[in-house]
């Protein structure tokens, strides 16, 4: 049984939050085009068969990395010169680390993560 989880994020300059493939990376402008990137990574299977179209051994990358949620949310506003989001899933934190970092590489941190 997965535990649904609230993760606080912060993004300090969202004009460099861009992951390291120009293929797979987050290209939007503003908070709200960051916050349905997000969102729809979490929620669809597309980044995810992407990223693994580009692997060396496609066939051979762990199934569990695919999983989904089609109930996560995620939201998005600037505060004070910098975007803090609120995204709220039941995948674990590995899942949205790495698709947090094919989106936006490292440009974020993790504030603080509660049950939701």
């Amino acid at each position: 049984m997965s535990i649904r989880s609230h993760y606080y994020l912060s993004i300090d300059d969202l004009a460099k939050a861009r992951g390291p493939l120009a293929e797979l990376s987050f290209d939007g402008a503003g908070p709200e085009d960051l916050a349905a990137a997000v969102q729809e990574a979490m929620r669809t299977r597309e980044l995810f068969e992407r990223w693994r179209a580009m692997q060396d051994e496609p066939d051979e990358v762990d199934a569990a990395l695919a999983v989904t949620d089609p109930s996560a949310t995620a939201s998005a506003r600037v505060r004070d010169l910098h975007i803090e989001m609120d995204l709220i899933t039941d995948l674990p934190m590995s899942i949205v680390r790495h698709r947090l970092n094919l989106l936006i590489g490292s440009s974020w941190q993790l504030r603080d993560m509660r049950k939701a």
